[in-house]
């Protein structure tokens, strides 16, 4: 059964910035300790990411998947293109410039290929979304 979870976060920096940090996919590892390994297969005519390959790991649930990357000039989203222990996989990372900086909407909805108990899906839910957020908070401004 597929899962939507969703958080925002206030940032204290310009869009350009934010995407800057979220291009640098092999930074990831740096500020989310759900990321563990990231490999860039292939890249844009512009540099950014396009498919990549990635180990991660959630409440000690490993997943080895490649994910597909499509940019804007305020949104960044990946979609799973394969996964060991996921059947799809949608985040999305949309950016509002704000007097201050820059108001950072994530969504992710992920469908694991087998059920999992509700309080490690709220669990797992939880730790991805701070990562998401509050690493990719301190990461920018940091």
């Amino acid at each position: 059964m597929a899962v939507t979870a969703n958080k925002d976060v206030d940032i204290d920096a310009a869009p350009e910035a934010v995407l800057e940090v979220l291009a640098d996919v092999e930074g990831l590892p740096s500020w989310s300790p759900v990321h563990k390994k990231i490999e860039v297969i292939d890249r844009f005519d512009d540099g950014r990411p396009h498919h990549v390959k990635m180990a991660v790991s959630v409440l000690g649930i490993n997943d080895e998947q490649v994910v597909e990357y499509t940019w804007t000039d305020t949104t960044v989203s990946w979609d799973l293109v394969e996964g060991s222990q996921q059947k799809a996989q949608h985040g999305e990372y949309t950016l509002t410039p704000t007097a201050k900086g820059t108001h950072v909407a994530f969504e992710l909805t992920i469908d694991p290929k087998v059920p999992l108990p509700g309080f490690l899906v709220r669990k797992g839910t939880k730790t991805i979304l701070e990562a998401a957020t509050e690493g990719l908070r301190q990461q920018v401004v940091g």
